[in-house]
């Protein structure tokens, strides 16, 4: 069979195959979940016959993370139970995301006058569209054939998997899919019309994607689909109706190979030569006596039977799909995500290959569209996405389904980048000068993405900006109370020895704080006369394209300032201010 060979698919000979270390999700929030719901898992767990996962109400899951160690993580419990997969990766590698807008002068004109403008790029679609590559297309057939092998593990035996794709990758990954599921296993190419686009002056005007559909073995599930009659078709060939409206045509009742007469009511009537009647003589007296069977010519003709627009489905779904519209700017379902697809095209895929109950997977979340409709059709659902704003925009259009079932936010929060920062900042395991250095760079890192000086030689302190002094916090446990203290205690040892502490400020930036940060850090700072802030890392830092893209932006720590008055047995406790870190809210908002 013929292979595609890329860079790094091969080392020492061998094929690389992709991470596979199973990390422990952590939920972030359990969505939409009643008391009463959750009264009955905090009880199912802490009963001596619970404490399991098996018995546990299932919870569709929206995780926050790289596929990369998302999709490893699953395997010890969905290995081979994923019903369908669907996935909508990013098509380019690279991309440009600035396009060119057309908009008529008359849109009430047939000639083609329109004005056009370069609608660029937004940090949203920045966010939304980010490669995680760095060659081309040579990194994107490593990435996509790792993704590749991590599905079809999940991928149950009577599954399917479903890759939608445009014509920038779509033959390489159709080879890639050959090598990984079997070219035995392909079922169909499927052509989506998309729409009509803009015109193309030196070539043919692109308006299609494509879906590549594989199975895992010959036992997969696939359930015909159907869409209605056009008119035209019914006039032609349903023409007749009887008296309550039903539509039909007639057809002949004989089929090839010779039989013997049957008696239509008191008629004994023989098959033309060659022939013999489709139906037997217990069903044809039936028929008879509902008024099913008609005889042409003024009931000299032979035999004919009433076939009922009703009794049939439709037209069966065939390969090139041209009656699903894109998400336009007045649809209802539109949550204004660059990559969202139609809700349509999502559940004829659904009804196509699973059924009520089967769980699906979308390793690219984007607008959450693919969970949307698994929540609307009574699926089962899991999806992941590395994207702050695809996370948020899935959250809050789950919210608006009517009666969605309760679901967690999940990710694998230190875990996770205890994996990067060993990827990222080598060190041989074992070796403690070399995991020391390890931490020095890993700190650097993070001092240089906050636009600071490095400072070596402290144990609490690692670098400086504008004469504030900063502390970089681990990326395996939360910045503490006790780290705080620490600091502003070095900190004071080396007021007047280091030129760059001017100031009785520290900046704190860490992945995560302590509960108590705010009140009792922050009382003990004050105490001891240093001015303190806490700062998140933000998670985009793991993103090589947005470290690169210069998308790394550090906000205060989410806060409460409260103040209390206590007189005599009555105390009165009013909020002065709440701090919101506006991450989460896209910079243009």
């Amino acid at each position: 069979m013929t292979e595609l060979t890329w860079e790094g698919k091969y080392k020492d000979g061998k094929k690389v195959t992709p991470v596979r270390i199973a990390l422990p999700f952590q939920t972030i929030e359990t969505v939409n979940e009643s008391v009463q719901q959750r009264q009955k898992t905090l009880d199912f767990f802490s009963s001596p016959v619970g404490g399991g996962r098996e018995g546990a109400e299932w919870r569709n899951r929206l995780i926050w993370g790289d596929k990369k160690y998302v999709l490893p993580s699953l395997l010890p419990e969905f290995a081979g139970k994923v019903n369908l997969i669907c996935i909508d990766p990013p098509f380019e590698t690279g991309a440009d995301f600035s396009f060119i807008a057309s908009i008529p002068d008359h849109p009430e004109s047939e000639e083609d006058e329109s004005t056009q403008f370069e609608k660029q790029p937004s940090i949203i679609e920045q966010k939304a569209y980010r490669d995680t590559w760095g060659k081309g297309i040579e990194s994107y057939n490593h990435w996509f054939y790792e993704t590749a092998l991590l599905l079809k593990e999940l991928l149950s035996d009577n599954g399917c998997i479903y890759v939608h794709l445009d014509w920038h990758v779509i033959h390489y990954a159709k080879v890639i899919m050959d090598e990984i599921f079997g070219y035995e296993n392909f079922i169909n190419e499927i052509v989506w019309k998309r729409g009509n686009h803009k015109k193309a002056d030196r070539k043919f005007s692109i308006n299609h994607d494509t879906i590549l559909m594989y199975s895992k073995k010959s036992t997969y599930k696939f359930l015909p689909q159907f869409t209605p009659y056009e008119e035209e078709y019914l006039n032609k060939y349903y023409p007749n109706s009887d008296a309550d409206g039903r539509r039909y045509q007639v057809q002949g009742m004989y089929g090839k190979g010779s039989g013997q007469a049957m008696y239509f009511g008191k008629k004994l009537i023989s098959p033309p030569p060659g022939l013999h009647w489709r139906w037997n003589q217990e069903k044809i007296n039936q028929a008879m006596k509902d008024g099913i069977i008609v005889f042409p010519r003024n009931g000299e003709g032979m035999p004919r039977f009433k076939d009922y627009l009703d009794t049939k489905s439709g037209v069966p779904v065939r390969t090139i799909w041209d009656d699903i519209n894109e998400v336009n700017s007045q649809a209802i379902e539109r949550v204004d995500y660059p990559t969202q697809k139609p809700e349509a095209l999502l559940e004829r895929i659904m009804k196509t290959s699973s059924k009520e109950g089967d769980l699906v997977l979308d390793a690219f979340c984007g607008s959450g569209t693919t969970a949307a409709v698994a929540e609307k059709n009574n699926r089962r659902w899991i999806t992941c996405d590395l994207g702050r704003f695809s996370i948020h925009t899935a959250r809050k259009r789950f919210l608006g389904i009517n009666n969605v079932k309760p679901f967690i936010v999940q990710n694998l929060g230190k875990y996770e980048r205890q994996q990067w920062m060993n990827a990222e900042f080598e060190s041989r395991p074992g070796g403690t000068e070399d995991r020391l250095v390890q931490e020095k760079t890993y700190k650097h890192f993070i001092i240089e993405l906050y636009h600071a000086k490095p400072l070596d030689g402290y144990v609490w302190l690692h670098g400086a900006k504008a004469g504030r002094m900063i502390h970089v916090g681990s990326v395996e446990a939360p910045v503490t109370v006790e780290d705080i203290k620490s600091s502003i205690k070095e900190f004071w040892k080396l007021v007047g020895k280091e030129k760059d502490a001017k100031t009785n400020g520290i900046d704190f930036l860490g992945w995560d704080f302590a509960f108590d940060v705010n009140e009792t850090a922050k009382q003990f700072a004050a105490e001891n006369k240093v001015n303190v802030s806490f700062k998140k890392i933000p998670r985009e830092v793991l993103e090589k394209k947005a470290v690169e893209q210069g998308d790394i932006k550090f906000y205060e720590l989410a806060s409460l300032v409260i103040k209390t008055k206590a007189d005599k047995k009555k105390a009165t406790v009013s909020l002065d201010n709440f701090i919101i870190p506006p991450d989460d809210v896209p910079e243009e908002v």
